[in-house]
């Protein structure tokens, strides 16, 4: 059974900094490309950055050049440092293997003053 556990998130005033942790078990952490979701109040859920199992990046526009996504496949853990946060950030991050398995509860990030 996956399990994939987030934490890291909190509230932050605009322009700093988090580092999200995602801690998976139950897969072959190494095969999988890995990616990081978040979800707005009233929004859909989006995919703002995925890492693959050789470590080619991708993100979406709106965090280009301010979220960085690593992963450690020795710890099956996925990360994403997050600086020059924004307003616009404020969601719930979740982290999940492509294609998905089953969803985390998440880890809430507010980006406010």
């Amino acid at each position: 059974q996956v399990q994939l556990v987030e934490s890291g998130g909190g509230l932050v005033q605009p322009g700093g900094s988090l580092r999200l942790s995602c801690a998976a078990s139950g897969i072959i952490f190494r095969r999988y490309s890995m990616g990081w979701y978040r979800q707005a109040p009233g929004k859909q859920r989006e995919l703002v950055a995925t890492i693959t199992s050789n470590k080619s990046t991708d993100y979406v526009n709106s965090v280009k050049g301010r979220f960085t996504i690593s992963r450690d496949d020795g710890k099956k853990t996925l990360y994403l440092q997050m600086n020059s946060l924004k307003p616009e950030d404020t969601a719930v991050y979740y982290c999940n293997p492509i294609p998905n398995f089953s969803w985390g509860q998440g880890t809430q990030v507010t980006v406010s003053s």
